[in-house]
């Protein structure tokens, strides 16, 4: 059901940040994680659970929440002003195949046949997607692209270390103080920018409020939480339903375009992400 959630809010940040909505993509992110992460340290502290930080837990939680946050969220905000939702959400579906990569030159592994081929696809798939953008010679939108890529890696970057480094702190308030941190970095960045400061029309209020609460508060939790249990491999099997989600319901909603070359790039993006999964369940069954 998470992962369900999660693949909607490709939607309600294509709302919240298009046009004429009054939400600039930074003072989305900043208000969204600074509410969220409140929120979740009030909670935590009427449970009674530990707040205080070490300081290797407010290291691990700076860099975390700055690059989840404002590097891979703020990287899909700023880019969904340009770029179809669908679309966001099929190049973010290749982040473990850039966590492939990155472990493979953190273990310094030498990549599989099958690793190999399956980052190649991957690829592929990326640029499939966005032959249409380079047919047109559409370049504010492939720069949209390039960014949401950056804060692909970002992200899958800080799942990585995150899941490395693990911390003994209840979800509730690694959840919080991840968003807190992010939510300043936010900003911090739409300060430095002269950023407009929000002035939303009635739909972008409730797009932002879906966010807030399924998001940030439900799904962003319950994901910290999966980091800490489980490996980051299985962890990212929410690559394979967002996707699918974000592209339907773009469709459906805003009649965003599904074409061949959606389709297309999918598969491969999808048939890669699985070979890295099979690739690391062969790995551990030696």
């Amino acid at each position: 059901m998470t992962w369900v959630v999660w693949g909607s809010t490709y939607l309600a940040i294509r709302i919240t940040v298009s046009p004429g909505a009054g939400f600039g993509p930074f003072w989305l992110g900043a208000s969204r994680t600074l509410l969220a992460g409140a929120v979740l340290l009030m909670v935590a502290r009427l449970r009674g659970i530990r707040l205080r930080l070490s300081g290797r837990e407010l290291i691990v939680l700076t860099a975390t929440g700055i690059l989840m946050w404002v590097g891979g969220n703020g990287g899909v905000n700023w880019a969904e002003q340009r770029v179809d939702s669908g679309l966001a959400a099929l190049i973010v579906g290749s982040m473990p195949l850039w966590i492939a990569a990155m472990e493979s030159v953190i273990d310094r592994r030498p990549p599989t046949l099958l690793l190999s081929s399956s980052l190649v696809a991957g690829f592929v798939g990326i640029v499939v997607l966005t032959q249409p953008m380079r047919a047109q010679g559409a370049e504010s939108d492939l720069i949209g692209v390039l960014v949401i890529l950056a804060g692909t890696v970002c992200w899958g970057s800080a799942s990585l270390y995150l899941s490395r480094n693990s911390l003994q702190l209840d979800p509730l308030a690694l959840s919080g103080y991840q968003q807190i941190l992010g939510g300043i970095g936010f900003t911090v960045l739409a300060l430095s920018l002269g950023e407009a400061l929000p002035q939303p029309t009635a739909t972008a209020w409730v797009a932002w409020s879906y966010l807030v609460l399924f998001g940030s508060l439900l799904a962003f939790t319950s994901y910290v939480q999966v980091l800490r249990l489980l490996p980051t491999s299985i962890a990212m099997t929410y690559t394979y339903v967002n996707p699918v989600i974000a592209v339907l319901l773009g469709w459906a909603i805003l009649s965003e375009p599904v074409t061949r070359h959606t389709f297309g790039g999918m598969a491969l993006v999808l048939f890669g992400v699985y070979g890295v999964f099979q690739e690391r369940a062969g790995r551990n069954d030696e």
